[in-house]
C-alpha cells in the first residue's frame, strides 16, 4: 500500500470545479512530481491533502489511515509537513525562532538546527535576525528549511524555485536533494528540469485531472508530453 493515495478527489472553490477526480499515490521514500500548467490544480492537490480545502469527493489515505474531515493540524501531527509557495515565515520573529518553532520535540533542537544550517550557511548567519527583514530568497530558504526540520515523513513542497537568483536555486536543489536521502517528497514546481532531476516519478495534471503519469528516468523536459501540456 502506498505511503499517500487520493482516488477520486474532487474539489471545489465555491462553485468552481478545481479537482476532477484526481488519482496518485506516493510510496514512501519517493520524490513524486506535480507537473502542469498554472492553474490546473497542483497547489489545490497539495491543499486538499492538508485539508485546508476538503475534498467533496473522493478518498486521500496517508498510511492507510483516511485524511478526509481531519483538521489541518491533525494532518500535520500524522507526519505530513508543507512548504508552501508563500513562505508564510513569521517575520517578527528571528530565523532561529521560527526553526525551533518547526521542531516538535525540544531534544531534537540542537540536531535540527544544525540540519538547517548546514543546508543554507546564510541562515546561520542570520540567526538572531528578524525574518521579514531577510532578503526573499533567504526567506524562502528559510521557509524550506523549517520543513527540513520538522518531524515529517511526507513533505508537500510548493513551487521552492519561484523567483529565485540560479544560485539560490542551485542551493534549495541541493538541499531538497540531500532530504530526498531521508524524506518521501511530493513536489510542485514550474522549473521542469529541477523537478525532473529531483524527482523518481512524475504526474501530469491538466484541467484538473492527471492526464500522464511516469518514471523520470525515462524523459526529458522535451518529451512531447510535457510540451503538449505545459506549453503555454
Amino acid at each position: 500500500m502506498s505511503l499517500l493515495e487520493l482516488d477520486g478527489v474532487h474539489t471545489y472553490y465555491g462553485d468552481s470545479h478545481i479537482l476532477e477526480g484526481v488519482d496518485l499515490s506516493v510510496e514512501a521514500g519517493e520524490v513524486v512530481a506535480l507537473a502542469g500548467r498554472n492553474g490546473v490544480g497542483k497547489t489545490t492537490t497539495l491543499r486538499t491533502i492538508l485539508q485546508l480545502t476538503p475534498p467533496r469527493e473522493g478518498s486521500i489515505t496517508f498510511r492507510d489511515e483516511s485524511l478526509v474531515g481531519l483538521e489541518t493540524h491533525e494532518v500535520a501531527s500524522r507526519g505530513v509537513g508543507w512548504i508552501p509557495e508563500d513562505r508564510r515565515i513569521f517575520g517578527q520573529l528571528t530565523v532561529e525562532e521560527n526553526l525551533r518553532a518547526a521542531i516538535p520535540d525540544p531534544d531534537d533542537v540542537a540536531s535540527g538546527l544544525q540540519l538547517a544550517f548546514d543546508s543554507f550557511p546564510i541562515l546561520e548567519e542570520r540567526r538572531g535576525q528578524d525574518a521579514g527583514t531577510l532578503s526573499g530568497g533567504q526567506q524562502q530558504m528559510l521557509a524550506i528549511a523549517r520543513g527540513l526540520v520538522g518531524d515529517n515523513d511526507l513533505l508537500l513542497v510548493d513551487e521552492p524555485s519561484e523567483g529565485l537568483a540560479p544560485q539560490i536555486v542551485a542551493d534549495v536543489a541541493e538541499a531538497l536533494s540531500k532530504a530526498s536521502e531521508d524524506m518521501t517528497m511530493l513536489l510542485v514546481e514550474q522549473n521542469l528540469p529541477l523537478a525532473l532531476d529531483l524527482a523518481d516519478r512524475f504526474y501530469i495534471l491538466d484541467k484538473g485531472r492527471v492526464v500522464d503519469d511516469g518514471d523520470t528516468a525515462a524523459v526529458t523536459a522535451d518529451d512531447e508530453r510535457f510540451r503538449r501540456y505545459l506549453s503555454a
